[in-house]
């Protein structure tokens, strides 16, 4: 409906991507207009995350664009990805940024990069890397020397890989956003100048943008770059299409017929514009952020509503109902699997010898230690962000940000007192960014002495470790009832060439699922999401494994549909 109105009611001319014109003077500003090279040109655009679409369906998504009529891509670009251990960097398969932008160039859409270093995006940490808070002084999102040599080392690999992609050069770049929405975090005067610098210093040419919300104009700018808001020339740097959701709240939508209008609005004024998202994509594995104003509040799987249909309609497959037929409980994987990290003291995961050193990023922390008796166990609030507590092998309860204390049972002789903490995403947008590390970060006291001598065990659920979780003896067949946590096994079959589908969790708690070893994000059965979203390239024809990591309450079959399902819906005013 919004792709029809655009196509219809505007006129495109000035929309044309300019491939063959003289590239000397890029994007340019004059008064209440952009030009480019002279002439006058509006952008209209739209958000695609490279990282939250599999790379199989980039063009698809690209195209789409296109057939609404829009002329210019954004992305943000998210160093935690990029840089996963400190020094590492990937920028291959599906996070392959140079491949992207050249196929955007290729399908005729110019491109507004936002490289951060911080993106915000409803992403975990709003795109830091989380071995940044390794160092206990460490303040990001400033001119802290510790921050400012670890954005130096990323925008050294980052910046030749963009550097050639811009407007001037041959490429699709004509704008480059300078960090993100500073002007409401502003701890620091010096910082967006600092990264202006870094841009500049490591060949970026084009227009400079930065963007923030009315209340932050005055502190995001940075000289010499364009300050995007309803400003000179107009444009609207994020107009949001949708809206975020939270687990346990409703599934947030925008009505279209007002959305049409306000769409209306913005181009009779003259002005550009930006939709975000254009497509949301998935948050995939264990990436989604959170919120933090009075309470804690994490953000689902699913980042957007889905697709238009034009110009292509990929089918989906409804696959039916998949049996997992086999299970090995967490307790039996440890030895096998794990080798602990052991401490006098409880240790953030972030601060864990693993990793080369880089820590423990999402995931679980097991942590271990012998008691003796029972009584009274206080977290002191340093659950970061769910507990499960067990004493040997038998639930006692949970502590996380509202439960603080439990009762431990009385018992004969030396016991085990296991907590399974759940990082739930770190905060992606605000004040609190330094204090997110995750796991135990301080003392838990029973009977009013601090627990000592922990073994640790990270859970960190990469791909290796569910490759090898294929080989461990102890595979048995689920019994009629059992609760985790646990693994559980089956497999799905695919007789012809897979498609897209979404696997629907009912009877199931609270866990993650992995399909051929790919993490394709968490479940909860308290909403609003209700179904995952599989895509058809993850898929193999024929035998396809499926696992379940399940927290405590397992069903014994999942559903494989052809329509996702996201919840209650609540229209955002």
């Amino acid at each position: 409906k919004l792709g029809y109105f655009l196509r219809a009611g505007f006129n495109w001319s000035e929309l044309v991507p300019l491939r063959l014109w003289g590239r000397t003077l890029g994007l340019q500003t004059e008064s209440s207009h952009f030009l480019l090279e002279g002439m006058p040109f509006r952008i209209f655009g739209g958000s695609v995350h490279y990282f939250r679409v599999p790379r199989e369906y980039w063009e698809d998504r690209m195209l789409k664009m296109k057939a609404c009529g829009l002329n210019t891509l954004t992305t943000y670009v998210p160093w935690n990805l990029h840089e996963p251990a400190r020094g590492k960097f990937d920028f291959s398969r599906n996070l392959d940024l140079e491949a992207f932008l050249s196929l955007a160039a290729k399908i005729g859409l110019w491109v507004i990069l936002r490289p951060g270093p911080y993106i915000c995006s409803e992403w975990d940490l709003g795109g830091l890397p989380s071995w940044l808070l390794q160092d206990p002084e460490m303040q990001l999102r400033t001119t802290y020397k510790g921050f400012t040599e670890a954005v130096d080392a990323y925008f050294d690999h980052l910046m030749p890989i963009v550097v050639p992609l811009q407007y001037k050069k041959g490429g699709p770049i004509i704008a480059v956003q300078v960090e993100n929405e500073y002007g409401s975090y502003a701890k620091d005067p010096n910082y967006m100048t600092y990264v202006k610098m870094a841009l500049l210093s490591r060949g970026i040419v084009e227009m400079l943008m930065t963007s923030d919300n009315k209340n932050g104009l005055s502190f995001g700018f940075v000289e010499g770059g364009m300050c995007l808001w309803e400003n000179q020339p107009k444009m609207v740097m994020e107009y949001w299409t949708g809206w975020f959701d939270n687990w346990g709240g409703p599934h947030y939508v925008f009505d279209a017929d007002e959305m049409v209008n306000t769409v209306a609005s913005i181009l009779k004024l003259g002005a550009s514009i930006n939709l975000y998202m254009f497509h949301g994509g998935t948050n995939f594995g264990f990436m989604s952020g959170a919120l933090e104003s009075d309470e804690y509040k994490s953000d689902v799987t699913s980042y957007g509503q889905p697709l238009p249909l034009p110009p292509m309609i990929e089918s989906k497959a409804s696959y039916g109902a998949i049996l997992l037929h086999q299970y090995i409980s967490l307790w039996d994987v440890i030895p096998s699997l794990l080798q602990p990290v052991k401490s006098e003291f409880p240790i953030n995961m972030e601060n864990l010898h693993l990793n080369d050193s880089s820590g423990q990023s999402y995931g679980y922390v097991l942590y271990e230690t012998v008691i003796f008796g029972g009584g009274h166990l206080h977290s002191r609030d340093h659950i970061r962000d769910r507990a499960q507590v067990f004493v040997n092998t038998m639930y006692v309860g949970e502590l996380d940000y509202n439960t603080v204390e439990l009762s431990l049972p009385e018992g004969q002789g030396f016991r085990q007192l296991r907590l399974l903490v759940e990082n739930r995403g770190r905060v992606n947008y605000g004040l609190a960014l330094n204090e997110q590390r995750k796991g135990l970060i301080g003392d838990i006291f029973l009977n009013k002495t601090p627990l000592r001598n922990f073994k640790i065990y990270s859970l960190e659920m990469k791909p290796g470790f569910m490759k090898s979780l294929r080989h461990v003896a102890g595979w048995s067949a689920v019994p009629d009832y059992f609760v985790g946590p646990a693994f559980f096994r089956g497999r799905l079959w695919i007789e012809h060439q897979p498609q897209d589908t979404f696997l629907k969790l009912q009877g199931w708690e609270k866990g993650v699922v992995f399909v051929n070893s790919r993490n394709l994000g968490r479940y909860w059965k308290i909403g609003p999401q209700e179904t995952l979203y599989l895509p058809a390239p993850w898929l193999w024809k024929g035998s396809n494994e499926i696992i379940i990591f399940e927290e405590r309450t397992a069903g014994r079959i999942i559903q494989s549909v052809d329509i996702p399902y996201l919840g209650r819906t609540q229209y955002v005013d």
